[in-house]
């Protein structure tokens, strides 16, 4: 186990009439959770919530695996309670994106949406990940007309017709399985032999004759004009080349942290993840961070919210120490 670094005194300057106790970056089971706990110590919790609020699961459609809801509840359904949950205790939502922070110094400094300063004496970081592209020209261009990365979002307009979902995830089998309620035909392209998701929806999978596989393959290009017309498909074993003919292709083939805003700021390992230690605690006296901001292991919403409430925590006794 890392040990936490040798925390420096920190300058200060003088309060501001705007000074929170803390402030959470992020809307999702993480963010909320953390308001949930802070809100509940008191400790009057500003969340801010960007311009898409709830994260991920806002995305997902059925989630099965959430402690507490045996029959599974709708993504939107859940970040919907939980934030009504975190508004009932006092936690105060701000709609909209921080375009720069400032910990060198406390209170630390959050610039949100370029114009308006708000100064804190904790932050608590839980901006999550985002779906990560393949990286084709077409793909950027086709966004929206055929291309996505949400089968929630727009599954409903693939009626009756083929797609691809491209991923080998738990991720990419529950896309393909959303859609099969729509479309008549779901192919799912891997680029290796087997699938990483985990049994239980590989069995989901495998079993539903909707799905098909085209294994140890990469899409290589994206066709069509104005929409998706289809997919330029390379199989990696013996390099042939195919086009497959599809009305969608939904991507989902892994997730990045948002950490951009915090590089310089705070520590982070060479895939962006911010490091924490002793729980949720980073390298910055009063910075904390949980969620998929920090967890490159388990990245569920379960472990996501426990983060959270392990934040929380970490700042009201940071606090506690302070005064």
């Amino acid at each position: 186990m890392m040990s936490a670094p040798h925390a420096f005194p920190f300058p200060t300057v003088l309060d501001s009439p705007s000074m929170r106790d803390v402030v959470i970056i992020g809307s999702g089971p993480a963010g909320l959770t953390a308001a949930i706990y802070a809100a509940r110590a008191n400790l009057a919790p500003l969340l801010i919530e960007g311009w898409q609020s709830g994260g991920q699961l806002i995305t997902t459609t059925e989630v099965e695996n959430y402690p507490g809801f045996a029959k599974g509840i709708m993504g939107p359904e859940l970040m919907k309670d939980m934030r009504t949950q975190a508004g009932r205790f006092g936690t105060e939502f701000l709609t909209a994106d921080v375009t720069a922070v400032n910990f060198a110094q406390r209170p630390f400094t959050l610039t949100v949406d370029g114009e308006q300063t708000i100064y804190t004496q904790t932050v608590i970081i839980a901006t999550g990940a985002s779906a990560i592209p393949i990286g084709l020209k077409n793909e950027s261009r086709l966004t929206g007309h055929g291309v996505s990365t949400c089968a929630t979002c727009d599954g409903f307009f693939s009626k009756g017709k083929e797609l691809l979902v491209v991923g080998g995830g738990d991720s990419a089998l529950e896309e393909a399985i959303f859609l099969t309620k729509f479309a008549t035909k779901v192919s799912l392209v891997h680029r290796r032999d087997t699938l990483r998701a985990s049994k239980i929806m590989q069995d989901r999978a495998l079993h539903n004759e909707k799905i098909s596989f085209i294994w140890n393959t990469v899409v290589e290009d994206i066709l069509g004009s104005e929409v998706v017309t289809g997919a330029r498909l390379k199989n990696v074993v013996t390099g042939k080349i195919s086009e497959v003919p599809c009305a969608g292709i939904f991507v989902a083939i892994g997730h990045r942290p948002n950490t951009s805003l915090f590089a310089g700021q705070v520590d982070m390992d060479e895939k962006g993840y911010i490091r924490t230690y002793r729980g949720t605690t980073t390298n910055v006296p009063g910075v904390f961070a949980a969620g998929d901001v920090q967890d490159s292991t388990y990245r569920q919403a379960v472990t996501a919210a426990g983060s959270g409430c392990m934040a929380a925590i970490d700042a009201e006794r940071f606090l506690e120490s302070q005064h």
